[in-house]
């Protein structure tokens, strides 16, 4: 039985791969330096991803990503699909606690090592939204 969400990645890829008029060695390269491997094939549910946000910072708007920048500042501009509920979940909590999205960032360096929220998987983004609840709490605006 085949994985929808790997069929579905590898066809983002590959729109995304046309959309930017990538050559086939070019493309190669680009699998190759993102992932170490030459076929996207062969990359995993993360190595997947790092392929479509490195497209989506080359330029491809062909779905393949979700998301833009808002009116607050240093919203990731591009986000993969699935992570999209939980970038919103977060900017919501920042807007409320009037942080900037360099605070969500430090968490996700603290925590992860990862330099921008947009690098972050998807349980590490829950983890996130719970910490800037936890925030939230110390700091008298209950959620609820």
């Amino acid at each position: 039985m085949t994985d929808p969400r790997r069929t579905r990645d590898l066809a983002r890829i590959h729109l995304a791969k046309k959309e930017l008029g990538l050559e086939e060695d070019t493309y190669r390269a680009l699998l190759k330096a993102t992932t170490g491997k030459d076929s996207a094939g062969a990359l995993g549910p993360g190595e997947r991803w790092k392929v479509l946000l490195e497209l989506g910072r080359l330029g491809a708007k062909s779905g393949a990503m979700a998301g833009t920048a808002s009116s607050h500042p240093g919203k990731p501009a591009m986000v993969p699909v699935e992570a999209v509920a939980l970038i919103s979940k977060i900017e919501a909590q920042l807007a409320e606690a009037k942080r900037p999205w360099a605070y969500a960032h430090g968490i996700a360096w603290r925590m992860f090592k990862k330099a921008q929220v947009q690098h972050c998987e998807p349980d590490e983004l829950r983890k996130i939204v719970a910490a800037l609840s936890y925030d939230a709490k110390r700091h008298g605006r209950d959620e609820g």
